[in-house]
């Protein structure tokens, strides 16, 4: 499939002329302007380019670490189970760790059990050696 790298561009700087920067939490999901990306890295998809990301950490009100989530399940320990408690399966990519600024935020999804994120949080520590 190829990716329209103008479009994307397009709709990048769009986001970066934006004062809006909406309010997040560590564990929350939320639609994110991703992006059309290189290679295998995620993808958004949509006019908006986004895709579901996990809260991993907040820095500040700007910038924050996100995990992709994925809806093809995949089992490894770069991919941990996230639950929304909406019975649809779906992981996070924990190699797909990334600095996001919350201008690319779109739309809150849900937020996962305290549970849930500490062992998606241990996954991700255990990965890197930590």
């Amino acid at each position: 499939m190829k990716k329209d790298f103008k479009k994307w561009n397009d709709a990048k700087t769009e986001i970066d002329k934006s004062s809006k920067r909406l309010f997040f939490h560590e564990r929350e999901v939320w639609w994110c302007s991703v992006g059309a990306n290189v290679g295998f890295e995620q993808d958004g998809k949509g006019k908006e380019f986004t895709r579901p990301v996990l809260i991993f950490k907040k820095f500040n009100n700007e910038v924050f670490w996100a995990l992709p989530l994925s809806t093809k399940i995949k089992e490894g320990k770069f991919y941990q189970t996230v639950n929304l408690g909406d019975n649809f399966p779906r992981v996070a990519i924990l190699s797909q760790l990334r600095l996001f600024d919350a201008k690319r935020l779109v739309d809150k999804a849900g937020i996962i059990s305290k549970d849930n994120y500490l062992k998606i949080q241990k996954a991700g520590i255990d990965l890197c050696g930590l």
